[in-house]
């Protein structure tokens, strides 16, 4: 008579199997740790004391989220290992373990099912080579993706609640220019700064980004990150850094959901904090302003292809200066730099935009200028305008002075205050100490609330301060520089510098084929200019 021997669901398969265990644990600390040795220590156990297995492995993640099988470079080690049937049986604590994703584990679960592989978890033991299995995964699984979600509102709910009350986070080791500070607060690191300060200059004196670039590259200043080698990108993430200023913009980005984990723009789809005055400014908002509105400048320039109406201002480059500053004085549209080749030889002229692309249907007269001819012109117009300029010397000396005086004034102040939040900090403490032993002496708490409210009226004036001096700073700086012009000018200019143009020419605009019309930056001053 036949015998029938009845298996359990949900039992183990009894026969000669290669079994690997997976485990996803924390290594950040020695606690942590010791949890992963522990795990890795009884799966190694559990498997050698049953005679029927053979370890395959034991594969341990750490701690990352188990919504996504992206970054768990073990448990796709894992999951090869599978594919190539060195495993025979998988092991894990539980379904959350395991994945937090309802579709990801689903798909898993089925790969390794179509190959004869099963999967056991402990917790909720369920044997996934049994018919009720795929049932009780999606149930769980679909549990604890629910925890997961539950939990990423949690966090989002709590940042945005951080946000809201004006809590700035700093990123120290991507940022150039700051430092945690001995209170917790960002403090300006001064070798970092004048970098910072420096990329705003150039780019404000009509460098583009590349440029800027190389320059950093061939002088070996390092990045953020301590790397020898920038990128426009991040130049361009300097100047347009709100925090530079003293302020910061919060929730910039935005995770998109919990199981993609994508970080977006926030272009409007979440609610935006901006907090001011939040931190020491290393550059003066009326240099960030220059900066944004030049950005705009450049942006709204594009090259003109098409030939369908009037040509607009073409794309900016920072090679040739005359590319900004020469217009046409007939039709307003730029000049562009022209190579003319006739019988072998070339010739290197200027000609309106306009012309070029449309003949003379929107610009009937403007002429070609040589470049030689209008190199000389400009730089005879500079010599006149510094024989002017050397007028106004003694003003602009006075001038320099007096900024540096005031900016020594500035930091005097600003350390006297610093001082003084250092003095009440310490009476604070001292102050704490005698109320912890009579809380009730109203002297006491009345000293206290004093001291309390003179701090926070102090780091208002050191703020404050702070600023001031960034901007007398810059102040100096840009006196200082008009000073050295006028220096460098008094000996006349004999060569044509592309850069150096840029800075003090504002615009020139052709009148006609023997006269130019120079319009000097930081003057009323126009020079009219013939070509020989």
């Amino acid at each position: 008579m036949a015998t029938v021997k009845v298996i359990e669901p949900n039992a183990l398969v009894p026969e000669h199997l290669r079994v690997a265990a997976y485990c996803r644990v924390s290594t950040d600390s020695e606690e942590q740790l010791n949890s992963y040795e522990a795990q890795k220590t009884y799966y190694t156990q559990k498997i050698q004391d049953n005679p029927d297995w053979e370890m395959a492995g034991i594969y341990a993640d750490e701690g990352i989220s188990g919504t996504s099988l992206k970054k768990r470079a073990e448990f796709n080690k894992m999951i090869t290992a599978c594919k190539r049937g060195r495993i025979d049986f998988i092991i894990t604590k539980s379904l959350s373990r395991f994945a937090r994703n309802t579709v990801d584990c689903l798909d898993t679960v089925r790969l390794l099912k179509a190959n004869g592989i099963g999967v056991y978890f402990e917790k909720e033991n369920i044997n996934t080579l049994t018919e009720s299995s795929e049932f009780l995964v999606t149930l769980f699984s679909g549990f604890a993706q629910a925890e997961s979600e539950s939990l990423s509102k949690n966090v989002a709910w709590g940042k945005e609640k951080s946000a809201k009350a004006g809590n700035v986070h700093f990123q120290y080791k991507k940022m150039l220019g700051y430092r945690k500070g001995e209170d917790g607060q960002p403090e300006i690191v001064p070798e970092e700064a004048a970098i910072v300060r420096r990329i705003y200059r150039r780019y404000l004196d009509g460098c583009t980004l590349g440029k800027i670039r190389r320059e950093l590259d061939e002088d070996g200043i390092p990045t953020a990150q301590g790397v020898e080698c920038w990128s426009p990108a991040i130049i361009h993430n300097i100047l347009t850094n709100e925090k530079y200023i003293g302020d910061a913009l919060l929730q910039k980005t935005y995770v998109t959901d919990c199981l993609s984990k994508k970080v977006r723009k926030n272009r409007g789809e979440r609610v935006m904090y901006y907090v001011e005055n939040n931190h020491p400014a290393i550059i003066s908002r009326e240099a960030f302003d220059l900066v944004r509105k030049e950005m705009t400048r450049r942006s709204s320039k594009r090259k003109v292809l098409q030939k369908s109406g009037k040509t607009e201002l073409g794309k900016y480059s920072g090679k040739y200066a005359l590319t900004e500053l020469l217009v046409c004085g007939e039709c307003g549209s730029p000049y562009k730099r022209v190579t003319w080749a006739r019988d072998g030889k070339k010739r290197i002229v200027w000609r309106c935009v306009s012309r070029l692309e449309f003949g003379t249907k929107y610009c009937h007269a403007s002429p070609t200028l040589d470049e030689g001819k209008l190199h000389s012109a400009i730089l005879n117009a500079m010599n006149e305008y510094a024989a002017i300029r050397q007028e106004v010397c003694p003003d602009v000396l006075a001038m320099v002075e007096e900024a540096k005086q005031a900016l020594t004034e500035a930091g005097t102040k600003l350390l006297t205050l610093k001082r003084r939040l250092d003095e009440v900090s310490h009476e604070q403490a001292d102050l704490l100490d005698m109320l912890l032993s009579n809380m009730a002496d109203a002297d006491l708490n009345s000293r206290m609330k004093a001291l309390t409210d003179e701090k926070a009226s102090l780091k208002e004036q050191i703020l404050e301060a702070q600023q001031e001096e960034v901007g007398l700073e810059e102040q100096v700086a840009k006196r200082q520089q008009m000073w050295d012009s006028l220096i460098e000018c008094s000996e006349g200019y004999t060569e044509f510098d592309d850069e150096f143009i840029r800075q003090i020419i504002q615009k020139i605009t052709v009148e006609d084929a023997d006269t130019i019309h120079i319009q000097f930056r930081d003057s009323n001053v126009v020079i009219e200019q013939g070509l020989q």
